[in-house]
């Protein structure tokens, strides 16, 4: 039986979808009057993509609030979970230099001991509201309370590498990094 609700814990993002016998036969159908956005979203889901991979082909939409939309519409379910974020579990050499990239940056900090409460706070916020800024509120859950949680400036830098690839895309990523270092 399909997942109509996704668990109250759940990061649509990082939760691998199928669909389910009602999704395959709205793609073969059309009986359910899905927006194109939405459709284009159901025949793309394959049982093997997370929603954060599916949202690089629904750029500048809200991806969660569509696979939300139909997950409720039982035409997909959840049917397992992210265990690393897709560029590190991808094997291509992009996902190899982005992880090797971001164990350079953090190698240009000084020791996380060194660093303030204040400054922690300061990174902290400054990683979040650089990804709501991004991505909107409510759309990065996981890595949202992953920053959220951080209570060292150690265990904030263990999450600057999936912050790194989330915001990858952002046209000024070289100055929100300068300007995150100064404070992780």
């Amino acid at each position: 039986m399909p997942n109509t609700q996704p668990p109250a814990n759940i990061d649509l993002l990082t939760a691998v979808l199928a669909k389910t016998a009602l999704g395959q036969h709205e793609v073969a159908t059309r009986t359910l009057g899905l927006p194109p956005l939405t459709r284009r979203l159901l025949i793309l889901v394959d049982g093997k993509r997370s929603g954060q991979e599916l949202a690089m082909f629904v750029a500048g939409h809200p991806v969660a609030e569509l696979l939300g939309d139909l997950l409720q519409r039982q035409c997909i379910e959840v049917v397992g979970a992210l265990t690393a974020p897709p560029t590190a579990r991808s094997g291509t050499p992009q996902a190899a230099t982005a992880s090797t990239g971001a164990q350079a940056d953090l190698a240009t900090l000084p020791p996380p001991e060194k660093r303030s409460a204040l400054e922690l706070v300061m990174a902290r916020n400054f990683m979040i509201n650089t990804v709501n800024m991004e991505f909107g509120q409510h759309m990065r859950m996981s890595l949202v309370k992953a920053v959220g949680e951080s209570n060292t400036a150690t265990e904030l830098r263990q999450v600057y590498p999936l912050w790194l690839s989330t915001m990858a895309a952002a046209k000024d990523l070289p100055t929100l990094k300068d300007k995150l270092f100064r404070v992780l």
